[in-house]
């Protein structure tokens, strides 16, 4: 029975206790129970809705922020938008510093929140990364500002600590604790870190895959180009050093964009581009699980800010060389698709 909820007074009450889906139609499986957690249906359309409100919390209970100060924080697009909902709310400035790579519509989105942006657009030069010249503009940019402050959310405990407390939780407790293999993207490092953290605390037998970017150095990768946001990272973050994955998949922005268009087709879960590699990754590992396998995957985001990108065949063609065509073979070439029950 449906039960209407009770009006929320903030809509920071509202982070959290996102649904669970069992994916009956993504692929053919019936040696395998596969499901969701979509993140999308936080406030601001993604997990770090929860890192974004733990991190800020914390800084401001800790006096380390002040009422009407600034915040000045790295972000490829999600968090960013996290944190200017959450730092309205909570009467704080705020300056997202993003790179060429952001999408328009999140950027939009952060400027009609109030943030304000502060965009990056050559890479470090001793580095050649743009996540490293993001992080001198932050340095510069608190160092400016009176009363500024960075959550870094590269090294901050806060970031994972909401994922243990909330995501991961949520999703255990909603399986009955019985999860054998769970899937999530990597770029700071806190959603998993979180999620690891929960498995331990709780003595649970879940072998937790990573998703990373081919192109990222995280665990021990090589770096290269990436041109998708929110996935991977060109530099080792702190709170990488403390996850130890049992196992690490790494995909392609092209098979991002293939994972992300067989979610929409199959499911009708419109999700974005590190969602799209966690699907990939799942076809690649899922012929090789034994029978009675329980498998959980974190999609971190909705697709809506990837329309002119993943989802677009013109971008698609443009920036990663690969036609309508090139895609459809991509999505064919994963495990067919299941039957709805």
């Amino acid at each position: 029975m449906w039960v209407t909820p009770e009006p929320r007074d903030d809509l920071s009450q509202l982070v959290g206790n996102t649904p669970v889906l069992r994916l009956h139609r993504l692929y053919e499986a019936p040696h395998a129970a596969l499901f969701a957690k979509l993140e999308q249906f936080n406030p601001g359309g993604s997990a770090k809705d929860r890192s974004a409100q733990s991190m800020l919390d914390d800084a401001l209970a800790s006096g380390r922020l002040q009422p009407g100060g600034t915040v000045v924080e790295s972000s490829s697009g999600n968090l960013g938008v996290a944190l200017a909902r959450a730092c309205t709310l909570a009467d704080i400035h705020f300056v997202c510093v993003v790179d060429s790579r952001a999408n328009r519509a999140t950027v939009d989105t952060i400027r009609a929140l109030g943030g304000r942006i502060s965009l990056v657009t050559e890479p470090d030069p001793r580095t050649g990364d743009l996540l490293t010249a993001r992080h001198q503009r932050v340095a510069d940019l608190v160092e400016e500002i009176p009363g500024a402050v960075n959550l870094n959310q590269y090294g901050n405990p806060a970031n994972p600590a909401a994922h243990r407390k909330g995501t991961m939780r949520e999703l255990a407790e909603s399986l009955g604790h019985r999860i054998d293999v769970l899937l999530v993207a990597t770029s700071t490092t806190g959603t998993i870190g979180g999620c690891e953290q929960y498995v331990r605390e709780h003595g649970m037998d879940t072998r937790v895959v990573a998703v990373d970017a081919a192109g990222s150095v995280l665990f021990g990768g090589t770096a290269g180009a990436r041109l998708l946001p929110g996935m991977g990272a060109g530099l080792v973050t702190e709170l990488s050093s403390a996850v130890e994955p049992d196992e690490v998949v790494r995909v392609t922005d092209l098979q991002c964009v293939a994972g992300c268009r067989a979610l929409a087709r199959r499911e009708g879960v419109l999700a974005g581009a590190s969602s799209g590699g966690v699907v990939w990754a799942l076809g690649q590992i899922l012929p090789g699980l034994p029978d009675g396998t329980r498998v959980a995957a974190i999609l971190h985001d909705g697709g809506g800010p990837y329309l002119e990108t993943v989802h677009r065949d013109e971008w698609v063609l443009q920036n990663l060389g690969a036609s309508a065509a090139d895609v459809e073979d991509l999505v064919a070439s994963l495990p067919p698709k299941g039957r709805p029950c």
